[in-house]
């Protein structure tokens, strides 16, 4: 071993443990980076050489390799805590907000409000209130459906504009991870590890993580892929498009994440955007679909009995609330075709309703039945709609009763009026078809969002049909009570549920659904920080190891010096020899 192979040696360790200190200072700096992974100067012998038969000597240290203390197992694992606790989160959000809007249990929800439109009825059957506090009372009621369908509704569009805000920043993020697998492939040929842009690419993916479930493949080449799924999102360098897609189905709207041209569908099930997927459709849209459901059967359940309720004063004039076109009027009601029936939640079935028409004068009474033939059966026995019922069957038949007209009027709805010095009412509809057409309605409308109380019985509340006519004669709160007894009564419409009962369901289904969310949020939550205090033992820096580290390569530098200036005196020496 010579003395300048001593001077190489110590010139090694002084460039070594200068490196040590670079990475030690470096880390030290960055101790409250975000996403900051601690570097370590990997340290390794430099081969020797022999220097006899028997003995090698070293040639001094090198620097390997600076690399980030990280561990790819707890990295995934993070990840999707991630995103877990940022859906629920989200949700938790979400279901507060509807929770708010519905404002169960509280002074004035819908329980309360059902519970005053048909108490009204009742007290009106006890003739304890009138009939205008009966109108008052279902447009409290009606208003607060209006109120309720909005919100929600507005809900709705507050987390479809929040989805595509997510989804675009998603986009973005996706785009820079391609943009950072370039720069790190191009940095990385030949010449190490590019610690500080894998902790920039790892910062984003794991924002990337908050808004979509992502999976890491890690290439080769030092690049990272990512998968929704098994649908790629960023492949080498190139990132796929995102985008949201907003399809009409029915009454609804369905919306859906897609990726590239192909505009190939992700399956999105955790993140920020996976959360307002779940929160749209099972949140929103199934307690919008609750109460559309509940108004849809309280308009029908409502009019149906109101149509065929009476009073000591009989009408005069009635009006449908349906109209008909040409071709409706004369296609059978039962017509899957046609455009005026088609679509409309409840159907008319076989059976009848009578009219009862009255001379004002004499008071003398007389009935007539009108026949609906929807029974699917032609003359001739054959199956079809030809031979049944058409909305101008209907009409002729009115009109054929003496003391009362029918016809269509201008807008193409039903018109029943009474010839001078008559009133007519209706009674024992077993078809239901006044209640679909909305003659003598109480309601108006189809569902939450436009239910309204007749602006007939708005404009004259003594319209009002609380009495009805039972084998024959006239009880005077016979409609009254029915409607009354309509709160506890089993509507086949909201399967076999009350209208309160159904309300109570849909609620505790939110209630349910809120309370699961806050458990998942809690729950994501430990796990996150578990896995990022894991994180922080692995990856974290500390001050007093680096301390300790920077205090070593001090040592080495100053070993390293003064190897080299006894290597330097000693070759002085025998150079004076010389």
């Amino acid at each position: 071993m010579s003395l300048t192979g001593a001077i190489q040696i110590g010139r090694s360790a002084l460039t070594a443990s200068q490196i040590g200190i670079q990475v030690a200072s470096n880390n030290m700096a960055n101790v409250a980076t975000p996403g900051y992974s601690r570097q370590v100067a990997r340290l390794d012998p430099i081969r020797g050489t022999r220097q006899s038969l028997s003995v090698f000597v070293g040639r001094g240290v090198t620097v390997a390799s600076v690399q980030r203390q990280v561990s790819e197992g707890l990295r995934a694992r993070l990840d999707a805590a991630i995103g877990e606790q940022n859906a629920a989160q989200t949700l938790t959000q979400l279901f507060g907000t509807i929770e708010a809007t519905l404002g169960e249990l509280g002074d004035s929800d819908l329980s309360s409000q059902l519970n005053a439109f048909f108490g009204a009825w009742s007290e009106r059957a006890n003739l304890t209130e009138s009939s205008a506090v009966v109108v008052q009372r279902g447009q409290q009621l009606a208003g607060f459906l209006n109120r309720v369908s909005s919100d929600l509704r507005r809900t709705r569009d507050g987390i479809d504009e929040d989805l595509d805000l997510a989804v675009q920043e998603a986009d973005r993020l996706a785009r820079e991870v391609a943009r950072l697998n370039e720069q790190i492939v191009s940095a990385e040929v030949g010449a190490g590890i590019a610690n500080d842009l894998r902790d920039q690419r790892d910062r984003l993916i794991e924002e990337l993580s908050a808004l979509l479930d992502v999976t890491r493949v890690e290439q080769a080449n030092g690049s990272v892929d990512l998968l929704v799924g098994s649908s790629p999102l960023v492949l080498g360098s190139s990132a796929r498009e995102l985008g949201v897609r907003r399809v009409t189905e029915g009454d609804g709207v369905s919306v859906s994440i897609v990726a590239g041209e192909d505009e190939r569908t992700l399956n999105v099930t955790s993140g920020r955007v996976g959360a307002l997927l779940e929160a749209r459709g099972e949140a929103v849209d199934d307690t919008l679909a609750t109460i559309d459901r509940l108004a849809s059967e309280l308009i029908f359940e409502v009019n149906r009995l109101h149509a065929t309720g009476a009073n000591l004063e009989g009408l005069t004039s009635a009006t449908s609330l349906l109209s008909f076109d040409s071709d409706a009027r004369e296609m059978a009601i039962n017509d899957p075709q046609n455009p005026a029936f088609k679509d409309l939640a409840h159907a008319v079935r076989n059976g009848g309703f009578f009219v009862q028409v009255r001379h004002d004068a004499t008071g003398e009474r007389t009935q007539a039945r009108i026949d609906i033939d929807l029974d699917g059966i032609g003359d001739d026995l054959s199956e079809g709609t030809d031979d049944d019922t058409t909305i101008a069957d209907v009409v002729s038949q009115l009109d054929a009763v003496e003391g009362i007209r029918a016809s269509f009027d201008a807008q193409g709805r039903v018109q029943i009026d009474a010839e001078e010095g008559f009133s007519f009412e209706f009674s024992d509809d077993s078809s239901d078809l006044l209640g679909v057409l909305g003659v003598n309605a109480f309601f108006e409308g189809s569902d939450a969002s436009d239910i309204r109380v007749s602006g007939e019985l708005e404009a004259d509340p003594n319209r009002l049909r609380a009495g009805r006519i039972i084998d024959g004669e006239l009880v005077e709160n016979g409609t009254a009570i029915a409607i009354a007894q309509l709160q506890d009564t089993a509507i086949d419409g909201l399967s076999g549920a009350s209208f309160r009962g159904f309300w109570q369901d849909g609620v505790q289904r939110v209630a349910g659904r809120s309370g699961s969310a806050l458990s998942r949020e809690s729950a994501a939550t430990i796990v996150r920080e578990n896995l990022e205090a894991q994180r922080a033992s692995i990856s974290g820096v500390s001050l007093d190891e680096e301390s300790i580290d920077l205090l070593n390569f001090q040592r080495q530098y100053q070993g390293a010096a003064r190897v080299i200036a006894v290597a330097d005196q000693l070759l002085q020496t025998l150079i004076s020899i010389v």
